[in-house]
């Protein structure tokens, strides 16, 4: 699993003219799905997101996690996460999990955070989506489950 996440002031995503998630301060978690991936990875990738320092405190430094914070997640499934590029003039997409299987991780990844007390918000899964952002910093890390 990998995802991008951007640290954001206000967030939302669009599906149609219809905003389907919304957040004020939190992160925008572009999440991809490889074959392979499962209920570890989401554990593991939910965990970091909750606790990751990545938010300032009184003095600058990146010490605040979005639960400190009480930040919330604006996920969207983002399957070009996958996408090779390295030969050719199109990118290659074997390495994204097949749409079901995706969708069942990239709901399971929602429902951890959920538990984990993050407030999510979403996207709708293989809709063409607009998502607005403003940046905050900006922050801008790639998470992933595998070595």
């Amino acid at each position: 699993m990998r995802i991008v996440i951007q640290r954001a002031k206000k967030a939302r995503v669009t599906v149609d003219g219809k905003t389907t998630g919304a957040i004020d301060h939190g992160l925008v978690c572009l999440v991809g799905v490889t074959e392979g991936d499962g209920e570890e990875d989401v554990r593991y990738l939910a965990d970091k997101l909750a606790h990751l320092r990545i938010f300032e405190d009184e003095q600058g430094k990146m010490n605040h996690s979005l639960l400190d914070v009480g930040g919330s997640v604006l996920s969207v499934s983002q399957f070009t996460l996958y996408g090779d590029c390295r030969k050719g003039r199109r990118p290659n997409f074997m390495a994204a999990a097949p749409p079901d299987v995706a969708e069942k991780w990239y709901e399971r990844l929602n429902e951890e955070l959920k538990a984990h007390g993050v407030p999510v918000e979403t996207g709708v899964f293989g809709a063409m989506m607009e998502v607005e952002l403003t940046n905050d910093g900006p922050v801008t890390l790639i998470l992933e489950s595998k070595k």
